[in-house]
This record gives C-alpha cells, sequence and structure tokens, in this order.
C-alpha cells in the first residue's frame, strides 16, 4: 500500500469558460502534483446554473473522477435520472431520502486504494435540509469502516458555517473544502486533529465577473432590482482549487495547498 493519497479538488465549474480551463489546465496540474483522484464540483458546469449528463461525461473524460454539486443540481431535469444511474455525480446527502442519486461515494484509485468522498449542503441562507453536520458523521464514520481517507465537500453560504463543520469532523474526515460563494478563501489549513480545511476552494471560471457572471449585468440588476438574464462572463478564466496530501494509515491530511490558475486568454 501507498503511504499517501494526493487529492486534487477543483473548484466551482462556471459554464463553458470554466469547462475550458478543466481542458487545457487539469493536465498541468495533473502533471505537478500528480493526484490518485481528481474531484470537481460541477453544479454550475451547464450555463452557470445546473448539469447535464452531457456535460457530466465530457467532465469524465477530462480526468474527473468524482463530481460534486450542490444547490443548482436540480436544475437540469435531464440529470435526474442520471443521477440514479452514475455514482461518479453526487448531489449534496442531506437531502430528504428518496431524491435521485447518492449524496457519498467510495471511489478506487489507479493504486487500487479507496478514498471515501461526501456532498452536503449548508443550511443558513439555503434550503431546509437535514442537519448536515449529523448526516455528515454519520457518512464519514460510514466510510472510515473501508477506507480512513474521507473527503467532504460542504457546499454552503457562510464562513461560520463551514468553519463549525470543519471543526465537528477534525481528525474524522480527512478534508474539509468549503465550495458554493466562488471566492477562494486564504485560510487553507490543517486542524488540530488532523483535517484539511478551507472556508471555499474557488471557483473555475472568469475572474472578471461576478462570482462568473457578467458583471454589467449583475450591476443593473443591482442598482433597478429588475429582471434580468445572468450570462457567464469570460474575461480572466483561472482553475481554482486545493491539493491535499493524506497520510493513508491515520486519514490525517499532512498538507494542503492553494491552487490559482490562469488561462491566459479569453474563450
Amino acid at each position: 500500500m501507498q503511504d499517501q493519497t494526493k487529492v486534487l479538488f477543483i473548484g466551482d465549474i462556471i459554464g463553458k469558460p470554466g469547462r475550458i480551463a478543466v481542458r487545457e489546465l487539469l493536465p498541468k496540474l495533473v502533471g505537478r502534483y500528480s493526484p490518485d483522484i481528481v474531484i470537481a464540483n460541477g453544479e454550475n458546469a451547464a450555463g452557470g446554473f445546473g448539469i447535464t449528463p452531457e456535460i457530466a461525461e465530457e467532465l469524465k473524460k477530462l480526468q474527473v473522477d468524482v463530481i460534486t454539486s450542490g444547490n443548482h443540481i436540480w436544475d437540469k431535469k435531464e440529470v435526474y435520472e442520471y443521477l440514479g444511474v452514475e455514482k461518479r455525480l453526487l448531489r449534496p446527502a442531506n437531502y430528504p431520502q428518496g431524491s435521485p442519486g447518492a449524496g457519498s461515494g467510495l471511489y478506487e484509485c489507479p493504486s487500487g486504494f479507496k478514498v471515501g468522498v461526501v456532498n452536503l449542503m449548508g443550511r443558513i441562507f439555503m434550503d431546509c435540509l437535514d442537519s448536515p453536520f449529523i448526516v455528515g458523521m454519520e457518512l464519514v464514520r460510514k466510510l472510515r469502516e473501508t477506507t480512513p481517507v474521507v473527503i467532504v465537500d460542504f457546499h454552503a453560504e457562510t464562513t461560520s458555517e463551514k468553519m463549525a463543520l470543519g471543526w465537528h469532523l477534525d481528525g474524522v474526515a480527512s478534508a474539509v473544502i468549503g465550495t458554493h460563494t466562488h471566492v477562494q478563501t486564504s485560510d487553507e489549513r490543517v486542524l488540530t486533529n488532523g483535517t484539511a480545511f478551507i472556508t471555499d476552494a474557488g471557483m473555475t471560471g472568469p475572474i472578471d465577473s461576478v462570482i462568473g457572471m457578467r458583471k454589467e449585468v449583475i450591476l443593473e440588476r443591482f442598482l433597478t432590482h429588475l429582471p434580468a438574464r445572468f450570462d457567464v462572463a469570460t474575461k480572466s478564466v483561472e482553475l481554482q482549487g486545493v491539493f491535499v496530501e493524506v497520510d493513508n494509515r491515520s486519514g490525517k491530511a499532512l498538507r494542503v495547498e492553494r491552487i490559482k490558475e490562469p488561462l491566459g486568454r479569453e474563450v
């Protein structure tokens, strides 16, 4: 058994620009970090809202091993049936029983070592779901019966809720990685008992924007309060995320590194 598992996590993929960034930059990052598993949040990969089966298949072909999501997972109805059969696309585990798909899974690396992945969603300023603290602890402990390495994507709005879950799972999960706000935070660290944490991994998409959308449209909405169609921006595209190294025996994180890789061209 190898001593460590290397995890590359890609922050929220925003529309076609985000997918282009994954296609062009992920091979470079794979060469740099040699990850055993690549996880990406893909809930905004289809035009900035939702994901389709076709786009999920596209991401899989680009070496993304697991696709996590959040509140926009239900935006495209064609994904409902796909969630029921594709185990590499997760929806938040704390949705009610009977929701399509699964919120966690075990995934085998090329080495044969297995990694557990859990997808959770916050409740502050979001849907009233089951407690991510209770559901998260139950799922992480269950996965640890098979593997010590368990990665959690916590798709939540507030820094306080994300930090609280990080401390709640400290020493149980290998990493708690925040998503949803599309703004990368600079608080990446390994917590006291060995869990890697970052409040938000950021987004993979256009930075010259308001959280991925054309800033002119967003400004008009704020100024007039009139309905407006949100379009994905195209300038200053980056791939953001984190790289985590985990000890395979203890499941504790050895280090976490924030990633901010520019595409270098408009799309």
